[in-house]
């Protein structure tokens, strides 16, 4: 598709202001009444010779560290809170899961990644397309327990909802 200057100068800004294929896709229908297709916008910012911005990868979650018992700020411009004494824990205490996402999936994967339970073991994680969610312990034979796993899920479900899914 052809687009004149006025149009492509548009198209530009809205690189620069950040926006995705998606949203591109959106305004070109909205206020250009240009629909095209997702695949349609790619190749166009392609030919503009445009680059979309990368939103910063996912950084791995730790669930129930010192970090999070001692608090965040309530919003933007909220003051920090302030450290409390946090009393150390046992090894196996409740709060000590962490949980990464992969960069890619594994094959066969909708997402997959990699978990850390409280007792220090490890395994990798993936969910696949019909939505099952799979455990694959780096030990054989081990098996989490029911409070780490639901702390896992919880988890998970949270870094999950942050990427969007």
């Amino acid at each position: 598709m052809n687009l004149d200057e006025a149009q492509k100068k548009k198209v530009v800004a809205w690189i620069h202001e950040g926006l995705k294929l998606s949203d591109i896709q959106k305004r070109l229908a909205d206020e250009l009444d240009l629909h095209l297709t997702y695949m349609e916008v790619r190749l166009l910012v392609d030919d503009l010779k445009l680059m979309p911005k990368d939103i910063e990868p996912a950084k791995p979650l730790e669930v129930g560290s010192k970090q999070t018992a001692v608090g965040a700020a309530a919003g933007p411009g909220a003051k920090p809170a302030q450290p409390q004494h946090v009393p150390e824990e046992p090894a196996a205490a409740v709060g000590r899961v962490s949980v990464v996402v992969d960069q890619i999936a594994r094959p066969g994967a909708l997402v997959s990644g990699s978990v850390t339970f409280s007792d220090g073991n490890k395994a990798d994680w993936y969910l696949d397309q019909a939505g099952r969610l799979g455990v694959i312990p780096k030990q054989a034979g081990y098996k989490p327990t029911a409070p780490d796993m639901q702390e896992f899920q919880v988890a998970l479900q949270n870094e999950l909802a942050k990427m969007g899914f």
